[in-house]
């Protein structure tokens, strides 16, 4: 390769011509005496050191860039450049070996022991070739040498078909195919995988057709737990997974035969492949209780994703009501998903009235996206989906357990972690499954001790609306001896708090929960200490202590703001009272609009307006020189942030009213300018209920409304 130093690199063949190009090189730039000198290097000491080390490093950092790798990684130690040009001498007797010839077909044993060393640089041409989708270069190469497509041609053990499946070229992976046999497609790489193994994760399904046609065996071939329509499931490759499950022998993925099932099924569950789930648990419902080689079954992993269930989505009104209106056909069987159906036919593209029911289609689908019912809709899809795989794990697998299998395939670990995720759903369906875990104690664990510490609403009404049963539960302890009353006087898990907006509103939530906890207790609980010695309250005040200094910050931050813009309110409404529009009749003093109809509006608005803002910020006020006691965030605090919020909005409100009943008086008949006015006018009120009307509903709701805790649940008649 040309340099501006020489024409080419030094090779182990080339050292003559390299040799005369860098003595003339080193000769221009007056740098030979430092190489050819016999004379022994200066002493650092001495003046002229400093010249011959610069003169030394120029000339060596000029040989360096001159060599090619392989020769300058035996010379790179040398700080010498004289040394290093003997050193490059010796080098000459090193003559490269002939390229060796190409293998042969019927070559016995492929690439000899003594062959190993240089086999990647030998196929190097035909993995560029690969590399760049040179087909008739890999036809040429593979003419030659025939045995090289069953070769390994990299260090990763990658054969061509590899590296073709990498590259996703599919006419090049055709014509591979061709030439190789069956068993050639099983060829592991370093990681155990096959060519399928890597067209399944690239999701290119002509590869995989293309490999399955030669080898009907390959979807079932591999050196490690992924298999093909895995490694596909798992990277979300929809249609490469609905094929190659197609073509997977179902007998190969049962538990009995290893642990592929219960992985496909997990990978299934994860990225919600629903009909290929319930599929292999309709046909083996003991895949989805069958530990991996990490030890966790799909049960488990199942009883994390709360997002697959109706009761941990948080929907808006609307989307409530749409979700409500939204009929989703719930599939009774899924023996069809084993036929796969391409979702290409090439006869409808000729055909016009298809393509303009597709783009009909396509608008109506547009549509539904943009106004949110395609998302609703795909939601309760899941939802329904989840359900019924649920239904059929429990009723297919867990109902049929013995006792004392019911903790050896995990049962106990998925119970309770639906239950720290509150799934209310596979709570449920595996206690109806069965029964006697709703009072198991696994560990330092029960179903109530664990709803109380995870905060889980839900999962605490449904124990504790049960019957009698439910007394086993409340004398439990963890492992510290905490009882029931501790646990509630913990602070919440993080992520719990982060549903609630607000360290005041956190704090009330908290409260709520101790409240609750201690009205069912007796009364002996409130005083029984933990192995640390701590008492319930103590615990709770200690716990709360960071969190009560936030909501304190938090509800003064927003009085303070509020105060200020009330008292504003307040002054321009009591000024406006005296300066009414119009003014006042000289002789009499009366107003000069007293009997027009706006005029009435106007006062009348003036008057609400003025008094709510008074109210709203002697409310605030209140808020600012409380206490700031514990049991003052359950209903004092949030009681005057409503009381000020609601008054505070009822005076921006009638504020605006009376600005508009003045403009009705002064600019009379001038309705091009009153109605854009007025429309302004309602902006800020406008902006008031987007930005803090669901704060105060938030708040009431909390404070006034029917509570977290429902004792009437609908799960409790199930």
């Amino acid at each position: 390769m040309w340099n501006n130093i020489v024409p080419e690199h030094l090779e182990t063949h080339n050292h003559e011509n390299w040799r005369i190009w860098m003595k003339n090189y080193l000769l221009a730039h007056d740098l030979w005496d430092v190489v050819e000198a016999t004379a022994e290097t200066p002493n650092p000491e001495q003046a002229e050191f400093k010249d011959w080390q610069k003169k030394n490093a120029a000339a060596l950092h000029a040989i360096h860039v001159s060599c090619s790798l392989d020769v300058f990684l035996k010379i790179k130690e040398i700080d010498s450049a004289g040394l290093c040009w003997n050193a490059l001498a010796d080098i000459k007797v090193e003559c490269m070996q002939e390229p060796r010839p190409m293998l042969q077909s019927g070559t016995e044993g492929g690439i000899s022991g003594e062959e190993k060393e240089n086999v990647y640089l030998q196929f190097r041409p035909l993995c560029l070739a690969i590399e760049n989708g040179d087909c008739k270069a890999v036809k040429e190469f593979l003419e030659e040498c025939p045995e090289a497509v069953r070769e390994k041609l990299t260090i990763f053990g990658d054969t061509a078909l590899h590296l073709a499946a990498t590259n996703g070229n599919v006419k090049l992976v055709e014509e591979l195919v061709a030439l190789m046999k069956e068993e050639d497609l099983e060829i592991l790489d370093k990681n155990n995988d096959t060519a399928l193994n890597i067209a399944a994760g690239s999701g290119i399904l002509r590869l995989a057709e293309c490999m399955i046609n030669k080898n009907k065996k390959l979807a079932c071939v591999t050196g490690t737990t992924h298999i093909p329509v895995i490694v596909a499931c798992r990277t979300g490759q929809r249609d490469m997974t609905y094929y190659l499950y197609s073509v997977t022998p179902f007998d190969f993925l049962r538990s009995e035969v290893g642990a592929f099932g219960s992985l496909l099924l997990l990978e299934a569950i994860g990225n919600q492949f629903f009909d290929i789930a319930l599929d292999l648990v309709q046909n083996c419902p003991f895949m989805a209780i069958r530990r991996n080689h990490r030890g966790i079954t799909p049960l488990i992993e199942f009883s994390k994703l709360t997002h697959l269930f109706p009761e941990s989505s948080r929907l808006s009104f609307w989307q409530r009501w749409i979700y409500s209106c939204v009929n989703v056909q719930q599939r009774a069987s899924s023996k069809d998903v084993r036929i796969y159906i391409p979702q290409y036919d090439p006869n409808e593209e000729g055909n016009f009235l298809m393509r303009v029911l597709n783009q009909l289609r396509s608008l109506g689908s547009k549509f539904l996206e943009l106004s949110g019912v395609q998302q609703i809709y795909d939601l309760k899809l899941i939802h329904t989906q989840a359900l019924q795989l649920l239904n059929c794990i429990c009723n297919g697998a867990i109902s049929t357990l013995d006792d004392e299998k019911v903790e050896e395939y995990g049962i106990y670990e998925a119970y309770f972690t639906a239950i720290r995720n509150g799934i209310i759903e596979i709570v449920v369906e595996i206690i109806k499954a069965h029964p006697p875990l709703l009072i198991v104690q696994a560990s330092d664990n029960n179903t109530l001790l664990t709803a109380v510490k995870f905060r889980q609403e839900k999962v605490f009404s449904l124990v504790y609306g049960l019957d009698s049963r439910k007394n086993i539960l409340l004398v439990g302890c963890d492992k510290n001896d905490n009882n029931l009353l501790h646990l509630a006087a913990k602070l919440a898990p993080p992520h719990r708090l982060a549903r609630i907006s607000g360290a005041a509103l956190q704090m009330q939530r908290e409260l709520q929960w101790y409240k609750e906890v201690e009205s069912i207790v007796k009364p002996s609980y409130k005083e029984d200490v933990n192995k640390c010695g701590v008492k319930p309250t103590q615990m709770f005040s200690d716990t709360h202590k960071f969190l009560m200094e936030e909501g304190e910050k938090w509800m003064k931050d927003t009085a303070t703001s509020c105060t200020v813009v009330g008292a504003l309110i307040i002054t321009i409404m009591f000024t406006a009272a005296f300066t009414v529009p119009g003014g006042n009749i000289q002789d009499t003093g009366y107003p000069m609009f007293l009997h027009e109809k706006a005029f009435m509006v106007f006062i009348i608005a003036d008057a609400i307006s003025l008094f709510s803002s008074s109210t709203s910020v002697l409310m605030f006020l209140g808020i600012l020189t409380s206490r700031y006691a514990a049991d003052d965030f359950l209903k004092s605090l949030p009681t005057k942030l409503i009381i000020g919020l609601s008054t505070l909005f009822i005076s921006i409100a009638t504020m605006m009213v009376s600005f508009c009943a003045t403009l009705i008086l002064m600019l009379e008949g001038e309705l091009n300018l009153i109605i854009p006015l007025v429309l302004l006018a309602s902006i800020p009120v406008t902006l008031f209920i987007f930005l803090q009307f669901p704060l105060l509903v938030e708040i009431f709701i909390s404070t006034y409304g029917p509570g977290i805790f429902d004792r009437k649940s609908k799960y409790l008649h199930k």
